[in-house]
């Protein structure tokens, strides 16, 4: 099952919009019903202003219904086992538990698999804001 969200993660880097750092990025999700939400990263102008891959995937997943994300695949054209950066990784938690999957991935496919909790060992969780 790792494979095809790796394969729905380059599907989506191929449509990265990545024309100043010329680094497109693929991120795909799968939620425990088993929906993939795709996406690439997308740069503007104001650089850095544009946004990640996962940031992309994540909206698709919110317009799609949402639900709990298990799964989650990174890839990158010029970079082997990327992960999200700091930014997204708190943005997977938020809806993602720490045991969701995360597969790190090459031009080839899945090379190495942790957890969102190993990423993002102490990330903030929205209980401190209630």
């Amino acid at each position: 099952m790792a494979h095809d969200l790796y394969l729905a993660a380059r599907n989506a880097m191929a449509k990265a919009h990545a024309p100043y750092s010329k680094f497109p990025v693929g991120a795909a999700l799968r939620t425990e019903d088993g929906r993939v939400f795709a996406g690439a990263n997308i740069e503007v102008a104001s650089y850095p202003e544009g946004w990640c891959a996962e940031t992309t995937a994540l909206g698709h997943y919110v317009m799609g219904g949402g639900g709990r994300i298990v799964e989650i695949a990174v890839t990158a054209e010029r970079m082997a086992r990327i992960t999200p950066c700091g930014g997204c990784r708190q943005r997977l938690a938020e809806f993602a538990g720490p045991e969701a999957k995360l597969y790190l991935c090459d031009e080839t496919g899945v090379v190495e698999t942790v957890t969102l909790g190993e990423m993002l060992p102490y990330g903030f969780t929205g209980e401190i804001l209630k």
